[in-house]
């Protein structure tokens, strides 16, 4: 069999529009962190399933997924319904680009990721290889709303708090949620925070440079086509598994 029935331990809906769900895990499912696997749920007699970055880290003990709510979507008019105690489908491979080996060595590591696109880049950055491999990372999350900032606490105040990486992300990790549609004291596109000398002024780097810095895309295909777009014409070469480069961008994700 290609897939599990892991139990829904917890449900949490952030928003009207964004929910997360943890499952159990069995204990034959391997993954690195940064990658997807397939999700599902029985419809209509038969399996439906989508590909879902893994929220949790490679050592946790449970597995975690974050979900947009679609109301007319084929797979999540009915996931957002799911509760505590009943069971999710969940592939046995997985798989995706957005791991470190698929990055040439470098001095910084930046999370670019909307909305659920923040989902990889919550395992990548509890990864300790992370803070062995890179100097600085910088976690950019962008969304419409300051309530579509999920893991905001987690971040801030859980993590540094980490018993074993604690003392890495505090002097290692910059988280910088920036919003578009309301007040917050980050507004803006990452594309054009990407743009902006401003930006790398304020978390302490300098304009994206080929020889230090390696990026990890996640999120609206506008965000990716834009941001691939601009680095492919600043000298940024694309990686993958067969040949390790400069960025890598998760493409996997369709309409829910």
């Amino acid at each position: 069999m290609s897939h599990t029935y892991e139990e829904v331990l917890e449900v949490r809906h952030w928003t009207d529009t964004l929910f997360s769900l943890r499952t159990t895990r069995d204990p034959s499912f391997r993954f690195q962190c940064g990658q997807f696997t397939m999700i599902g749920l029985p419809i209509n007699g038969r399996p439906l399933m989508r590909a879902y970055s893994l929220v949790s880290a490679a050592y946790d003990e449970v597995l975690e997924f974050l979900s947009i709510k679609v109301q007319d979507g084929p797979f999540t008019q009915h996931l957002q319904h799911i509760e505590s105690g009943e069971k999710l489908i969940v592939g046995k491979k997985a798989t995706g680009t957005l791991v470190l080996g698929n990055l040439l060595p470098g001095r910084n590591l930046y999370l670019l990721g909307t909305g659920t696109g923040l989902a990889p880049f919550m395992s990548i950055i509890r990864d300790p290889e992370t803070y062995e491999r890179f100097e600085r990372v910088i976690l950019v999350h962008g969304c419409r709303k300051v309530g579509e900032l999920a893991y905001y606490e987690t971040i801030t105040k859980t993590l540094p708090d980490d018993e074993f990486l604690g003392e890495e992300i505090r002097t290692k990790l910059t988280y910088y949620p920036t919003v578009t549609r309301e007040p917050f004291r980050n507004r803006g596109r990452i594309t054009d925070l990407i743009a902006s000398s401003a930006f790398f002024d304020e978390i302490g780097t300098k304009s994206l440079d080929s020889e230090c810095d390696r990026l990890m895309l996640c999120g609206s295909p506008a965000m990716v086509k834009d941001l691939h777009a601009f680095l492919a014409g600043s000298a940024f070469a694309e990686g993958s598994v067969s040949r390790p480069g400069h960025y890598v961008v998760e493409r996997a994700f369709v309409e829910r």
